[in-house]
């Protein structure tokens, strides 16, 4: 099997991937049908509202934060998703049972979006840590990227199909498919080859435990600067729900079929990142900072775009630079931190990504109604470039950039610390100068 798929050497990855794709599309399918509910039926193009489903739905993680990571850390992680995947499926089947008769009220739109928040909130970190007990360390960075690939191509397939279904079905036969979509990872889950997992004894319960995240986390300026990085554009940039649907809706004054589209071709870009991402052992700052930047201006040029197929076509660009970001931060993350510390470090990972949205998705609704789509794609824009400057300051304090002249060219120097030198990193094969 090539380098870009040898993590599919493993059965348990290989069931795993298969599951998670199927109610990934399912997954995708609903948040396009949640966001066109809102934004079309129950108000009259209200970015404001989508952006409080949005801070209500990702809000969790952040003041669960303690919990979840600990959860994922000292609970059987299998088990965990059993029921955090269950219960998600049971939120899609409500929500569709009352959109189809006729019942759903926005306040009910907020209240579901809380609870699957909260869900979301123990799902995430351990679904994340978990690939690292589907495969070994040599190849975790593979998955991750894979995984990232199974994720973005639901992205592209669910939107379009969410499209399809919204002006054929309507929405609530949308969300009642994404429920039985979750039957899908549940038998996956339930089938994986138990003796084989690279579960490792879970760490003791002691005072502190909670909280010990934060103190590894403190300690580490790689990670912090990665957690900077995150916040900024998880507040601030990857708002796509809200950019892509005012941009659809009150720019180029489209329908549910090509908000469904323009999403899905942001979705290929992420799709053409991730599998990019799988080709590298250990992805690094610079990676990171170079993705930020390209982000940063790819969402500005997409801001001044005169119609939906110029539009279209700079969302690929914006979404190969952002997943590039995610898939290596995720990696980088994961490959540098213990394994009895995952858990919870994912967990502050996923809690600063999402936290930031119920600040960042309501300011950036609230832009949409005072000055328009294009304005709210600026604020996106900024957060890249200041993120990318959140690398280089890294980099010139931690590893040693300098820009020199020589024979006439300008050159870049980079010189890790000792500190930085990792067993995986030496695994991998990076030559360290």
């Amino acid at each position: 099997m090539s380098g870009m798929f040898h993590s599919l050497r493993s059965y348990n990855y290989r069931l795993w991937a298969g599951g998670a794709l199927v109610s990934n599309v399912g997954t995708w399918m609903q948040r396009i049908g949640q966001d066109w509910l809102v934004l079309t039926v129950l108000t009259h193009h209200n970015a404001t509202a989508v952006g409080t489903v949005m801070a209500l739905q990702f809000g969790p993680p952040l003041l669960l934060l303690p919990l979840s990571g600990f959860a994922a850390d000292h609970m059987d992680r299998r088990k965990l998703l059993l029921w955090t995947q269950g219960a998600s499926g049971l939120l899609a089947l409500g929500l569709g049972l009352l959109t189809i008769f006729g019942a759903i009220q926005l306040w009910q739109v907020y209240g579901f979006a809380l609870l699957l928040g909260i869900v979301t909130a123990f799902d995430a970190p351990a679904r994340q840590a978990f690939v690292s007990d589907l495969v070994s360390d040599d190849v975790l960075a593979n998955a991750v990227a894979l995984n990232s690939a199974s994720f973005n191509a639901a992205r592209m397939v669910g939107p379009a199909a969410a499209g399809v279904l919204i002006a054929a079905v309507g929405e609530g036969w949308l969300f009642l498919i994404n429920a039985g979509s979750y039957a899908a990872v549940l038998v996956s889950l339930w089938f994986l080859r138990r003796h084989e997992l690279l579960t490792e004894a879970r760490p003791k319960r002691t005072r502190g435990s909670l909280l010990a995240g934060f103190h590894y986390v403190w300690k580490r300026p790689d990670l912090m600067a990665v957690l900077v990085m995150l916040l900024l554009l998880g507040t601030f940039g990857f708002n796509f729900a809200i950019f892509i649907s005012t941009m659809s809706v009150t720019v180029f004054h489209g329908n549910a079929s090509q908000y469904g589209l323009l999403t899905s071709a942001m979705a290929a870009g992420t799709m053409c990142g991730a599998l990019l991402s799988a080709r590298r052992a250990f992805p690094g700052m610079v990676l990171m900072g170079v993705a930020a930047a390209a982000f940063g201006v790819s969402v500005a040029v997409a801001a001044v775009m005169p119609s939906p197929i110029l539009f279209a076509i700079v969302l690929f660009f914006v979404g190969l630079a952002a997943l590039t970001f995610m898939t290596a931060s995720n990696s980088m993350m994961q490959l540098t931190t213990e394994r009895s510390m995952r858990g919870r470090v994912l967990a502050l990972r996923i809690a600063v990504v999402m936290g930031g949205t119920p600040i960042g998705a309501p300011l950036v609704g609230w832009v949409v109604d005072r000055f328009g789509a294009r304005w709210a794609l600026g604020v996106g824009a900024v957060a890249g470039i200041a993120a990318a400057g959140v690398a280089v300051a890294y980099l010139v304090r931690h590893c040693h950039l300098r820009l020199f002249r020589e024979a006439g060219r300008l050159r870049l120097t980079i010189h890790p610390e000792p500190a930085d030198v990792t067993a995986v990193r030496v695994a991998a094969g990076e030559r360290v100068t």
